[in-house]
């Protein structure tokens, strides 16, 4: 859905840049919060593995292919801030790099598949873990769902652009309906893409999954005949035959980035991908301009004087995958060291001390409730 220069007019582009300008600053503020020092690599790697996957278009219909968008899966894994950050730092390297999606069009993308996907997506998600059971299979299905339903939304929202600044006439309910009909069917590929992907980390570090902290159930204590919460009950902790380094997380997730935008990537589909067909077959891209950077080494996933179609494809996707890592992981990296700089020493001590009163409330408190059920026990 990566919109090029030419569909949207000025005015609405510039508009789009602003909004997006806006939110990318405020998710650098929220990042703050969802960042630490292991989730902070995490996203580095999250955008990556999102340019990687992107590179993987799928069939959905006769002459049609879609890839992922990736905004539901860095949500539920990063945090809403963050993802919003790692799907913006993938846009702007596709387009300044790849000629993928328009420099004056940046605002549009961004706007369409950083922020409508991740914020639908994540309070979709946030509404289904609530009623649905605490736990991490729960997280998989409400993944499904969540990434199912962004990509149509992402679809209206373009849809809701161009009825403002379209550069050719053309039936809005029109582009709706085969906006909406295409895109919900690479929605289903999406919600796959996501759900394997969240379901696949949950299986071996479910610490590090944003949307499934405080999922766990939690401890309980039969007290006078009645079920209740442990006070002071630890978090449940990952399975013993479940626990992955960090690191070593993290570096299969960069070879599986590095796999597929490499190798895989060669036998995608050719197809255009939603928005392609759709503004080929009702002409919207009539006044399409040329790319800014469309002379690019990288241009079009392929490298420059590289005669070999698989060996070029290969190796842009290689390149691609090494520097959004880099510039991912650099601006979350910056933005962790932020928060940590933003915390005073007398910040820290308080905290400290919060935590040790806490600790020892919970510590007598479990006991007390120990020696309840004990008593009523007998």
């Amino acid at each position: 859905m990566h919109v090029p220069d030419g569909f949207i007019n000025a005015p609405t582009s510039a508009a789009t840049g602003v909004i997006a300008a806006g939110a990318v600053a405020v998710s650098l503020r929220g990042a703050r919060r969802e960042l630490d020092e292991r989730t902070a690599p995490l996203a580095g790697l999250v955008a990556a593995f999102i340019f990687a996957v992107q590179m993987l278009n799928f069939p959905v219909a006769a002459g049609t292919s879609g890839h992922l968008l990736g905004g539901a899966l860095a949500a539920i894994l990063v945090g809403p801030y963050t993802g919003i950050l790692c799907v913006s730092v993938v846009l702007l390297m596709q387009g300044i790099l790849f000629a993928d999606g328009g420099l004056t069009a940046l605002g549009v993308n961004i706007t369409n598949m950083a922020i409508v996907t991740t914020v639908v997506a994540y309070a979709l998600f946030r509404g289904l873990v609530k009623v649905l059971p605490r736990t991490r299979r729960s997280v998989t299905v409400a993944s499904f769902v969540a990434a199912l339903v962004s990509v149509p939304a992402a679809a209206l929202a373009f849809t809701l652009m161009y009825a403002v600044g379209g550069t050719t006439d053309v039936s809005i309910g029109k582009v709706a309906t085969a906006m909406v009909g295409v895109h919900v069917l690479i929605g289903i590929g999406e919600a796959v893409i996501t759900a394997l992907t969240v379901g696949s980390v949950i299986a071996v570090r479910p610490d590090l999954v944003y949307g499934a902290r405080g999922l766990t159930q939690k401890l309980k204590l039969r007290v006078n005949g009645e079920l209740v919460d442990a006070p002071g009950a630890e978090p449940e902790p990952a399975p013993v035959g479940a626990r992955t380094s960090h690191r070593k997380l993290w570096a299969a997730g960069l070879v599986a980035s590095l796999v597929l935008a490499g190798f895989v990537s060669f036998y995608a589909s050719a197809n255009p991908d939603g928005l392609e067909k759709v503004a080929a077959d009702h002409g919207i891209d009539k006044k399409t301009e040329e790319h800014a950077v469309a002379d690019s080494p990288l241009a079009d996933y392929g490298v420059k004087d590289v005669d070999d179609t698989r060996l070029s494809g290969g190796l842009a996707g290689v390149i691609g995958v090494g520097v959004t890592v880099v510039a991912g992981s650099a601006v979350f990296w910056a933005v962790r060291r932020r928060r940590s700089d933003d915390t005073s020493p007398s910040d820290t001590t308080d905290a400290t001390d919060t935590t040790d009163t806490t600790d020892a409330t919970d510590a007598t408190d479990a006991t007390d409730a120990t020696s309840t059920s004990s008593t009523t026990s007998v």
